[in-house]
């Protein structure tokens, strides 16, 4: 095999996006063979638009039996990822699925069980771990050069979304269609690198606010505090209403403290251990020395298409994902535990009780609304 034929479950936003990097071969070890859809229109825009040798579907079932496809992408609803990555891996079909990895940790670790028995590759589209910023960041607390960490921050506010995002797709922003809103839509991105960073935290208290700044059901406002074993804590802030919006994480250590912003890295590092520091300087004001460093990255950031080259070569030469399918549970227990915090208002412990997030989720799912799905496809390119 010299390409990964691979075919797309779902040509909305992400999905048409995903179609048009493979059409402009920006993933040279992969080919798109074809795609499913179960909206006309969707199936329409396909043929009538996409290259006559790509199949199209109008289910996704029908695609992974069809034997047109080595692997498939699903960019359908949230609610459905599990669904289709299980019935590919259990047909021998390898399988990448956009994030979120599903709505509620209890469907995603039923997938992660079939992906145990399978032979077949699971990725996840968890492109910003491509991010030469976070992949810098991540080494150096990996290597222990910054010691242990005493505080997160991150205040992620820049994904600002107008009404008629939301209103132009029936699923979005529901609880019955899309399961949540900025924390299942735009944020898993950050939910995955907070923990990939720092850890899960073993303690979560959230306040979501629903409808706050948009005409929806779901929360688009997030504010939460976390405590992590070994005593640090953190503050994760996120919202879809705010305009300009803030990208901002800082991060705090024993050796100093490092602020990623506008695609830098800057660290301002002591000259000595904090805490050595604390407990022998005899000056009652004196702060430790400290130098300020831009830290050099090599620049690469490919995003989704660097998560494509990555699952290809997995395929073809059994090299590295940028992300293990199964690791998708991890930012979502993120999610799911902020959740559950402010719907019981209450602070939740980790690992938290799947069966009781699960009952309160489909309260919320029993009262959602249907929408009228408009048909609409934004373009998604660079939103990352």
């Amino acid at each position: 095999m010299e390409q990964v034929r691979l075919g797309i479950i779902g040509i909305g936003g992400m999905g048409t996006n995903h179609v048009n990097n493979l059409l402009k071969g920006l993933v040279p070890e992969m080919r798109l063979s074809a795609v499913a859809d179960i909206r006309q229109s969707r199936l329409d825009w396909a043929r009538e638009n996409l290259p006559g040798d790509v199949a199209v579907f109008d289910d996704g079932r029908k695609m992974i039996d069809s034997g047109t496809c080595d692997a498939v992408l699903i960019a359908t609803p949230h609610y459905l990822h599990p669904e289709f990555v299980i019935y590919a891996l259990e047909h021998g079909v390898h399988a990448i699925s956009e994030k979120p990895a599903g709505v509620y940790t209890k469907q995603v670790r039923e997938m992660n069980e079939v992906a145990t028995k399978s032979d077949a590759v699971f990725a996840i589209m968890l492109n910003q771990r491509t991010n030469c910023v976070y992949r810098k960041l991540h080494d150096m607390i990996e290597s222990g050069e910054l010691g242990a960490m005493k505080r997160v921050n991150w205040i992620i506010t820049d994904w600002y979304r107008t009404q008629a995002y939301y209103d132009a797709a029936g699923w979005k922003a529901t609880w019955d269609g899309e399961g949540g809103g900025v924390l299942l839509n735009q944020s898993p991105h950050q939910l995955d690198l907070l923990q990939w960073l720092c850890g899960l935290p073993k303690k979560v208290r959230a306040f979501c606010h629903e409808a706050k700044w948009h005409d929806i059901e779901v929360e688009d406002d997030v504010t939460a505090y976390l405590e992590f074993e070994n005593g640090a804590t953190g503050v994760f802030v996120t919202t879809t209403g705010d305009a300009p919006g803030t990208n901002r994480l800082e991060l705090t250590f024993e050796m100093g403290k490092i602020i990623c912003e506008y695609d830098k890295l800057t660290y301002y590092k002591l000259a000595e251990n904090e805490r050595t520091f604390c407990m022998t300087e005899k000056e009652g004001f004196k702060k430790p020395d400290m130098t300020c460093i831009e830290i050099e990255t090599d620049g690469k950031n490919e995003q989704h298409v660097g998560v494509l080259k990555a699952f290809a070569d997995r395929i073809l030469h059994g090299g590295k994902l940028v992300a293990e399918g199964d690791e998708g549970i991890r930012g979502l227990t993120l999610s799911n535990a902020m959740h559950l915090s402010s719907w019981l208002d209450k602070t939740i412990e980790l690992p938290f009780n799947e069966e009781l997030f699960l009952e309160e989720l489909n309260k919320k799912r029993a009262q959602s609304k249907k929408k009228e799905d408009k048909g609409i496809v934004f373009d998604t390119e660079g939103t990352f």
